[in-house]
Formats: structure tokens, C-alpha cells, sequence
């Protein structure tokens, strides 16, 4: 057991670049498929697997590190709520089929399984195999920049699984006017992910002196941003900026921020998707504002008035039917405001306490503090809240950063908050939590960052 033990010390390294590499780049296609959903067991799940065997062989010795990591056991709660809702689902509220409702779950679990993997081995790596996990990631970004140029101009194909066609692995074209999805599941995937990680790049800039660095930092940065408004995602481009600004703000870089939110803006102007999208909006609200009427207030009278009624015979007149006016109406909008969140509010009020479960509600929400409240309930949302809570308090207690924290170390963990951050704000419209692609990496990038700061602070706990 100890030999394995050590190899599995040497092989941590790889798997975690392997998790960084594979996740965002390898395409969506089903290995196993389920009954029932059109959600597959894919690749992901067995490197997931693997890295989660590789876990419970570190942390035999040592189980109770599990459970006296704040964070970890937050997350322990969370899963355990999660299947008590679950039971009930299928018990009591009988809203969720037990085989597609124990798949959800696991999948709950996977998700974590890349923070309890650097839980377990951090103590041995510390912080030595940040830069080479950085690097990594940003070839991938690299790389997902040229597959999705290669989408737009040369018919690269279209691997998706936004409905229960395209999720069979059925490769789609690109068509001249649609988003990009790159190597993702779906735009709104690909442009959460680019909030998250495109703070840490550009943080990295502002923060590393080598100008070879800033060079490639800056190519990356502009490569992620182009995917981020070619996905014509506007909340996410929302969030990215609200992203960059807490970051650079964390860094003390009040200038750059100015500097980054104009490049921004500028550059948004050359995505005609997201210019459309804005601009619908804007229309919306605006007529929407001019129907508003108001009416002035009379007083009532009570006079009764009374004349003789002549009966005539006439022939009726036929009025023409008016042509009807088109509605403008923001059509993403509509569907979260009129189906997705009355369904996932009403289910929240069948259990208030526990929700209906996983799977319960659909694939779709487009709220993942609203699917928490429908799914997992009450109960379930504080579990989720506390985990995010406790993140938090982790990164209080590094500030001020930049007297805690240098170089890559300050631009990765100023980078990540921000990036926190403007995550938790695109889950207001957004599964982000949901999308594999995308919380595997952010859980990952998560826990790098929250261990780094604590082995910093010197708080620890080996």
C-alpha cells in the first residue's frame, strides 16, 4: 500500500493537468448512454473516477482530514442534504425517477472531487506546480481559441448537448450567425468558463514583471475574450467585468481597471451577436417603459341618467379584424421569467424544506439559486451557501493581498476571487454549477487557490 501510495503521490501532478487538459477540450460524446435522459456517462466520468480512487488512497491514513477542513465538511453536509432530498423525491413528493435521480446525485459528487483532491495532496505539493497548472491552462485556452476559429472558418465541427438530438454526439455545422461553442457543450458553458479563468490571466499580467509573460498572458487573454463575445452571452460579459474589476481592485491596480473595462467595451463593439442581443434589450425596456400609463384619479359621482330606447332593426356592421401588433419581447428572458423559475418556484413550495430532488425540474432553470431552492430546497440552499461562505472567509483572511501575497501567487489568488465572484453573479441567469465542463474546473481552480492562501497565512492544517 505504501509503494502505491507513492506513486500515486507522483502521479497527482499529471492527473491534475490531465483534469485542466480534458475537462474543457475533450468533446461531449457519450460513452454509456441512460435510459430515460439524454444524459450520457462520458470519458470525464472515468478520469473523475480515477482521480477520486486516487483520493480515498491518500486519504485512508488520514480520513479525518476530511472532516476537519471547514470547507470539505460544508460540502460533506451538502451531499448528505442532497440525498435525503433525493429520498424524498422519490418517497414522498414521487417527483423524481430513482435511477436518473441517483445519476444527478453522483454527478453532484464528481463535481467535488477535484477540491478533495488537492485537499488531500497539498500538503505534499504546497504550492510547487501552480505555474505548470497555469501554463496548462492557458494552452487550453489556446487551444479552444483555435477549435472555435476553426468552427467560424472552417467547418471544424459542432459537438453540443442542448437537446436530446445533439447530445447523441451527432456533429453539427456552424452557422453564420449563431454563437460559438468551441469545445463546450453549449455557449453559455463556454462563456462561464472564460469568466472564471480569463480574471486569473489577466490578474497574471499586472502581476508578473517577465515581459515574455506578459506577452503570452496578454495573447491568451485576448484569445479568451474573443470566445467570451463570440458566445453572444451577455450576463457573462456582464460578469466578467464586474470579474476584472474585483480582481484588479483586490491587486490595488485602480488604473488598470479603467484601462481593461474600456479595452473591453471597445472590443465587445466587434461581436455583432452580443450588439444585437444588448441592443433587443435595450428596445424591450424601452417600449416596455413607454406602455406604462398612468391614470389620473377622478371622483366618483353617482347621477342616474335615462332617455327612451328606440328598437330599430338593422343589418350588424362587420368591423374589419385589426392586424395584430407584434410584441417585442426578449425571447431568453421571457422563458426564464414566464416558464423556467415559476416551474423551479413551484417546486420549491411543494417541499420548502428538502425541495423535490435531484432531476426533479429538467434540465434547465436558468437560476442555479433558484434550482438549489427547487432541488435541495431550503435546507439544501443554507448547505450550498456555507460552503461559498466559508470559501470567502478563506480569502478575508489574505487581504490585504498584496502585503500577503506576490507575483503569480497574488495574480492567481486575486484572479480566482474575482473570478468567484463573477461566477456567483452569472448563476443568477445561468446553471453554471451544473455544466460539468465548467465545475469541475472551477472547483478545482477553487480549491488551488483556497489552500494556497491558507498554507500562506500559515493556517494550514496538515
Amino acid at each position: 500500500m505504501k509503494k502505491f501510495q507513492n506513486l500515486v503521490d507522483k502521479l497527482y501532478k499529471y492527473l491534475v493537468a490531465a483534469i485542466i487538459v480534458i475537462i474543457p477540450l475533450y468533446p461531449k460524446f457519450p460513452f454509456i448512454r441512460i435510459p430515460g435522459t439524454y444524459v450520457s456517462i462520458r470519458f470525464e466520468d472515468f478520469l473523475l473516477a480515477t482521480t477520486a480512487l486516487f483520493v480515498f488512497v491518500k486519504l485512508i491514513p488520514n480520513i479525518k482530514k476530511l472532516f476537519i477542513n471547514k470547507i470539505s465538511r460544508s460540502m460533506l453536509l451538502f451531499l448528505l442534504i442532497g440525498f435525503v432530498s433525493l429520498v424524498s423525491g422519490i418517497l414522498i413528493t414521487k417527483t423524481v425517477v430513482p435511477s436518473i435521480g441517483v445519476l444527478h446525485l453522483l454527478r453532484r459528487l464528481e463535481y467535488f472531487v477535484p477540491f478533495f483532491a488537492v485537499l488531500a495532496f497539498y500538503p505534499a505539493e504546497r504550492s510547487k506546480n501552480l505555474e505548470f497548472y497555469i501554463k496548462t491552462l492557458m494552452i487550453v485556452v489556446f487551444l479552444a481559441f483555435f477549435y472555435g476559429l476553426g468552427q467560424k472558418y472552417f467547418d471544424f465541427p459542432v459537438i453540443i448537448t442542448q437537446d436530446s438530438e445533439s447530445a447523441k454526439g451527432i456533429a453539427l455545422k456552424w452557422i453564420p450567425g449563431s454563437q460559438i461553442t468551441s469545445t463546450f457543450a453549449g455557449h453559455y458553458d463556454l462563456a462561464s468558463f472564460m469568466v472564471l479563468v480569463l480574471p486569473i490571466f489577466i490578474g497574471l499580467f499586472f502581476a508578473v514583471k517577465d515581459k515574455a509573460s506578459k506577452i503570452f498572458l496578454a495573447l491568451v487573454s485576448f484569445s479568451g475574450f474573443w470566445l467570451l463575445i463570440l458566445t453572444g452571452s451577455r450576463i457573462s460579459f456582464f460578469s466578467y467585468l464586474l470579474a476584472i474589476c474585483v480582481s484588479l481592485f483586490l491587486m490595488k491596480k485602480t488604473k488598470a481597471v479603467i484601462l481593461v473595462v474600456v479595452i473591453s467595451l471597445v472590443m465587445s463593439g466587434f461581436s455583432a451577436s452580443l450588439s444585437a442581443r444588448y441592443k433587443n434589450l435595450i428596445n424591450v425596456l424601452i417600449e416596455r417603459i413607454k406602455n406604462v400609463k398612468i391614470v389620473e384619479a377622478k371622483p366618483l359621482t353617482l347621477e342616474v341618467y335615462a332617455e327612451s330606447v328606440k328598437t330599430e332593426t338593422t343589418r350588424p356592421v362587420v368591423e374589419p379584424t385589426p392586424t395584430p401588433v407584434p410584441i417585442l419581447e426578449d425571447r431568453s428572458t421571457s422563458i426564464r421569467l414566464n416558464i423556467e423559475w415559476p416551474r423551479a418556484v413551484r417546486s420549491f413550495l411543494k417541499n420548502p424544506f428538502l425541495g423535490t430532488g435531484y432531476s426533479s425540474i429538467g434540465l434547465a432553470t436558468d437560476n442555479d439559486y433558484l434550482r438549489l431552492l427547487a432541488e435541495v430546497g431550503g435546507l439544501g440552499f443554507f448547505c450550498f451557501s456555507l460552503i461559498i461562505v466559508r470559501i470567502l472567509i478563506v480569502f478575508a483572511s489574505a487581504l490585504p493581498l498584496p502585503a500577503k501575497l506576490s507575483s503569480v501567487n497574488l495574480g492567481f489568488v486575486a484572479g480566482t476571487i474575482g473570478g468567484l465572484f463573477g461566477t456567483l453573479f452569472n448563476a443568477v441567469f445561468i446553471d453554471v454549477f451544473e455544466a460539468s465542463k465548467f465545475a469541475i474546473t472551477f472547483w478545482l481552480i477553487i480549491g488551488l487557490a483556497v489552500f494556497l492562501v491558507k498554507d500562506t497565512i500559515n493556517e494550514y492544517t496538515a
